[in-house]
């Protein structure tokens, strides 16, 4: 992508807008600082008229703070809203509760409705109703209507701009319908054809409709194989179905299996981004952090976790405690004893990982389950004699011991073979039990590894050598 740059004798100069690192370009954010810095508002509108959304997403988060604010302003009508989509969700929040409603309202009702609620949905609920009351009565609306469904549903994913038409409409009026009609939505890939009470029918793709003859009724072309979700519908269980059917858009159906929405491919792309994201902050314990999250607001969202695995290391450390008088008497115990916990640690990191990823797409069910464990239950024991024969010679080796080393492989055979287990079996458990796997599993497993770890080497070891 490019941009042009004015020169001193105004004529225009071809710029890249990203470098080979796929960043912004320095020399265009250079640019944009300065006409910030200087009011230029016409030298801002001619460096981003031609910028993609994503674009200027990026380059509102490249300001300062102050000047996020400034570029919209300067701006003005020149300023795409659907950039504030492209942000994450804390600093959406703080650019748009610093920005007049009236400017607001005016740039979200150039918005697609599923972009709209993009804006609005984390904001107070007395701005909400300020801006709304500022749109027109239609689209005030349809965006109430969409904010009363609930958080991550369809019914919040779903553009309210559809294109629908009765069976008994021709091709030729359809087509002229949509040649003449200026009020439809910007992309779409789909037709749906509905009944007068608006339940949905069926569905024509575009391509069907222009390869077929003008005077052919939509009845008979109409695909009726329907793909649909309902407005409450979870966003996860939306973005499944796009690909289990690798499909580009559905419907959306309300209670009373009305069509009341459209959902794009492009909005189930960004779901599918934001849900591994998730997945993969829960499971290290950051909950739902963002990269521009102030100091104070990072730190109260990683301590929870952190006092948990303090606990989890005071109950892992009552263990050591235990034996105490074993380690004293064998010093080697002590410069073992964490290579075991940590390999058991490593082990059930790798089967959890698999397993909460599987749980979130639905590849681990009950026809499946048993198959699943069996093979983890394997693969631990595998790994577990591996690694016991390898670490077990060195720790022979290490301290002249061969005794230390048998001591040594049958703890870790031992260790990986539970960190096998509760992998598989703690992220399961967890989920019959109603809690999310991706927050809670890490905690378990690593209490569980910890304390069979050192309680399986420290005790073999006291009664091997009889220390205890």
């Amino acid at each position: 992508m490019q941009f042009e740059e004015i020169n001193q004798d105004g004529a225009s100069v071809l710029q890249q807008v990203r470098d080979e690192n796929g960043m912004i370009s320095q020399e265009l954010f250079q640019l944009i600082d300065d006409a910030i810095e200087a009011r230029n508002s016409d030298l801002l509108v001619s460096l981003t008229q031609d910028l993609h959304e994503a674009d200027l997403g990026d380059i509102i988060e490249a300001l300062s703070p102050k000047d996020r604010s400034d570029f919209i302003e300067l701006l003005g009508d020149s300023f795409d809203y659907t950039a504030l989509v492209e942000l994450d969700d804390s600093l959406r929040s703080k650019i748009v509760e610093s920005l007049p409603n009236e400017l607001v309202a005016e740039g979200i009702s150039e918005l697609d409705s599923d972009d709209a609620i993009v804006i609005l949905e984390d904001l107070e609920e007395e701005d909400q109703a300020e801006i709304l009351a500022a749109l027109p009565a239609i689209d005030r609306l349809q965006l109430k209507r969409s904010l009363d469904y609930p958080e991550d549903s369809a019914g919040r994913l779903m553009q309210t701009d559809f294109i629908a038409v009765a069976p008994f409409w021709t091709v030729g009026q359809t087509i002229d319908y949509l040649r003449e009609t200026t009020d439809l939505p910007d992309d779409f890939y789909q037709i749906f054809v509905i009944d007068p009470g608006h339940r949905l029918l069926g569905t024509i793709s575009l391509d069907t409709l222009l390869r077929s003859r003008r005077p052919t009724r939509i009845s008979e072309i109409q695909n009726e194989e329907r793909h649909f979700v309902m407005v409450n519908q979870d966003q996860e269980e939306v973005s499944r179905l796009f690909e289990r059917y690798d499909l580009l858009s559905t419907a959306v159906l309300d209670e009373g299996e009305r069509l009341v929405g459209v959902i794009t491919i492009d909005d189930v792309v960004d779901v599918i981004h934001e849900e591994a994201a998730e997945d993969i902050k829960r499971l290290g314990g950051v909950g739902d952090e963002e990269i521009t999250d102030t100091v104070v607001a990072t730190v109260m969202s990683r301590m929870p976790w952190l006092i948990v695995n303090l606990a989890t290391a005071v109950i892992a450390s009552q263990v050591i405690a235990f034996f105490d008088g074993t380690i004293a008497q064998m010093v080697a115990l002590a410069v073992l004893m964490p290579i075991v916990a940590s390999m058991g640690g490593n082990a059930a990191t790798q089967t959890m990982t698999v397993a909460v990823r599987a749980l979130a797409t639905q590849d681990l069910d009950k026809f499946n389950m048993l198959r699943v464990v069996s093979r983890e239950i394997l693969v631990s024991i595998f790994n577990g004699i591996a690694f016991a024969i390898i670490l077990g010679i060195i720790a022979a080796v290490w301290f002249s011991n061969i005794q230390l080393g048998y001591v040594m492989g049958a703890a870790l055979v031992v260790n990986l073979f539970f960190a096998g287990l509760s992998g598989i079996l703690i992220p399961v458990g967890l989920q019959k039990a109603g809690v999310d796997p991706a927050i809670a599993s890490s905690v378990f497993i690593t209490t569980v590894t910890d304390v069979v770890g050192f309680f399986s080497f420290l005790g073999l070891a006291g009664w091997w050598f009889g220390l205890m």
